[in-house]
């Protein structure tokens, strides 16, 4: 069972009723993860919504050669059931790996969808979550279509200064640990390219580091070269 204080935490529970959140915690399940383990796999039944309670998730895809690419990192507090699909009752189009140790919490989606035509407030923050997430992937469309390898590759590490950075005197730290070959997937790039321009950006002092325990010492001068990176 969940804390109903953390379910209040999460935007998209805000507006419910301390009834409905007593009623999500009851259904809701805590579950540890440790790092490599699948939550889910491509393909198999959507059924529940997914929240990261601790740690790092990785959204990954199969590719035709049989590898799993990386296409998203997921933070504390993020809901990652590729929701549409979990909504329609279909099957998931991609896996959900943990980075490391942590927990997420799952709900079933009968008991969403019970709540959802109980609380219109929710069924908006559901609709205005789901299009963020579309803004966001139309966003990486475009940036894979039009800009260079080093504005996808800063782009990204301004995202995820924003969302998962720690600052220190040096600069921002990224509190998630990813490897090239993460970095590569989410940027579309090749590893080799990737590592090339992430050394570029150490010799420039851009970042400092290693791909795992990455800084950023001026995040301004990365957003300046990144010019589809969220604001937040």
């Amino acid at each position: 069972m969940a804390q109903p204080n953390y379910l209040e935490s999460l935007p998209l529970f805000s507006c419910l009723s301390e009834a409905d959140r007593q009623e999500l915690a009851r259904h809701a399940i805590q579950i540890p993860i440790h790092k490599g383990q699948y939550i889910f796999r491509e393909g198999d039944p959507a059924d529940w919504f997914h929240f990261v309670q601790q740690g790092n998730v990785k959204c990954v895809k199969s590719s035709t050669e049989g590898r799993d690419v990386t296409l998203k990192v997921l933070m504390p507090g993020d809901l990652f059931c590729c929701e549409a699909s979990a909504l329609a009752g279909e099957s998931h189009p991609g896996c959900a790996q943990a980075m490391g140790e942590g927990s997420v919490i799952k709900i079933h989606r009968k008991v969403m969808l019970d709540i959802i035509q109980r609380n219109p407030e929710a069924a908006v923050n559901i609709i205005n979550y789901l299009s963020l997430r579309l803004r966001e992937s139309q966003d990486n469309a475009k940036a894979f279509a039009l800009d260079r390898a080093e504005q996808r590759l800063a782009s990204i590490l301004v995202n995820l200064a924003q969302r998962a950075g720690i600052a220190e005197t040096t600069g921002i730290r990224l509190s998630v640990r990813l490897t090239h070959q993460d970095l590569a997937d989410m940027a579309g790039l090749t590893k080799e390219t990737t590592s090339r321009i992430l050394s570029r950006f150490k010799k420039s002092g851009i970042i400092a580091g290693s791909a795992k325990q990455l800084m950023i010492p001026d995040l301004q001068r990365l957003h300046k070269m990144a010019p589809r990176a969220a604001t937040v």
